[in-house]
């Protein structure tokens, strides 16, 4: 969390926009942090979206598009990986921003999926909350337990592999 995926994705659309293409954006319905409506950055830079509740409703949702952005990867079920798989087949360029390790450091399905079949991968870094280093953990700050937990700041900060602390079991 705070490395600037969604920025990025945003960024990157815009671009396809300035260049005429026909775009879609979607997020996952569980995602309604700051917008219900929007995929929306920390820094608050945002796009309309549609908000879809399981990743096959993308496939009739992005027919006419030719850059498809997806925000939050990790909220979805593992049918985003075949719809991702149908829509590149379909010639479109796929967008995927999404968090590749959750709370406990353990990879955040279906991402790392998503990252075997992807052509380019970014890795973004935010910046840790202790000691300043590239960071690419998110430390929950509350007790909760469950592996999905929709939060901001309110709950996660950025941490560097030093100062992460796993849960403990």
């Amino acid at each position: 969390m705070f490395s600037g995926k969604t920025e990025e994705l945003i960024r990157r659309i815009r671009r396809a926009q300035i260049a005429k293409q026909k775009v879609a954006i979607f997020k996952p319905k569980i995602d309604d942090r700051f917008s219900s409506n929007h995929i929306v950055s920390h820094s608050d830079v945002k796009l309309l979206s549609s908000v879809v509740k399981r990743s096959s409703d993308i496939l009739n949702l992005a027919a006419d598009a030719q850059v498809v952005g997806i925000d939050e990867a990790q909220f979805f079920d593992m049918e985003i990986i075949n719809v991702a798989e149908k829509l590149a087949s379909q010639g479109k360029r796929i967008i995927i921003a999404g968090l590749d390790q959750d709370y406990r450091g353990n990879p955040f399905e279906p991402i790392p999926q998503l990252l075997a079949i992807a052509e380019y991968i970014t890795k973004t870094l935010a910046i840790c909350v202790v000691c300043g280093n590239p960071a690419d953990r998110t430390q929950r700050t509350t007790q909760a337990s469950e592996r999905v937990l929709v939060g901001a700041k309110d709950s996660y900060e950025a941490r560097c592999r030093r100062c992460f602390e796993p849960p403990k079991p």
